[in-house]
């Protein structure tokens, strides 16, 4: 069969969170670091299709393909560890402490940050023929974006990181169902559809994605954004981590976990 039952893929889950803690320093960085470096590239390629076309849309359908690339591939990103690593402590499985569920968030989280931004860098030196002319339009959206993306939630106070940490939370139930997708599917096709559905939509709908983030706001500050790093850690990416992390375990993960492996006795009708 092409798929997976509820309580097989719920169990695979698990045991990839377990695998995943008991990784390498070094197989983790690696692939934390190319999940970082092909998710950024997926994101300015999508901003550069939403430019050129004028179909914000466009954009968001064609962002998937980087995802569907670097999961293939076996690649990490922080969105993906929130949400299986825990089950695995959860499941008490042998070895697996809290510890160790925060040494592979701290490692994944500096991977994917490395190699968000050596793509930040590296797509600079694209746009601006190696900081020789000012960036072209493309350039110009994405420092536009990173200024509204702080400074705008900065002056809402209180409701703008709120509104972040919201939006944090419904990137990473839509993400890790991505994640979870492709554990149902064990065909690459079925795998693809499965990641594409969720990841196009938390795309569109602007929902805030800490690893893209990683990219984004790097880039607008190389690009001209005029915001500061602290602007960016403040009213962007500590609340966007934390949404993520809330969303996707409880939204994604603890509810697949409860329902499908803490399996309640069933109703009697005597």
């Amino acid at each position: 069969m092409s798929y997976l039952a509820p309580s097989e893929f719920v169990t695979k889950m698990v045991d990839a969170g377990e695998s995943k803690i008991f990784m390498s320093t070094k197989d983790t960085l690696i692939r934390a670091y190319m999940a970082g470096a092909i998710l950024a590239l997926a994101a300015v390629f999508a901003i550069t299709v939403a430019v050129t076309t004028g179909s914000a849309i466009l954009g968001a359908v064609l962002f998937p393909v980087g995802f569907c690339m670097l999961y293939l591939m076996g690649f990490d990103l922080l969105t993906g560890v929130f949400v299986l690593t825990p089950l695995a402590l959860l499941d008490k499985r042998p070895g697996v402490t809290l510890h160790s569920v925060f040494r592979n968030w701290g490692l994944v989280f500096v991977g994917n940050l490395a190699g968000a931004l050596t793509t930040a860098v590296l797509m600079a030196v694209v746009y601006t023929y190696a900081f020789t002319v000012e960036p072209g339009a493309v350039g110009q959206k994405i420092a536009h974006i990173g200024e509204l993306r702080t400074l705008g939630y900065a002056s809402h106070g209180e409701a703008g990181w709120l509104t972040i940490f919201i939006r944090g939370m419904l990137c990473n139930w839509m993400v890790s169902m991505g994640v979870v997708g492709a554990m149902i599917a064990t065909t690459v096709i079925g795998k693809v559809i499965a990641m594409w559905m969720p990841i196009m939509l938390f795309f569109f709908m602007g929902f805030e994605h800490s690893v893209v983030n990683m990219f984004l706001f790097p880039s607008a500050m190389i690009m001209g954004g005029n915001f500061s790093v602290m602007d960016y850690l403040l009213w962007n990416e500590i609340p966007t981590v934390l949404g993520n992390l809330i969303g996707g375990l409880a939204f994604t993960g603890l509810t697949l976990y409860s329902t499908h492996i803490r399996t309640s006795p069933k109703r009697g009708f005597n």
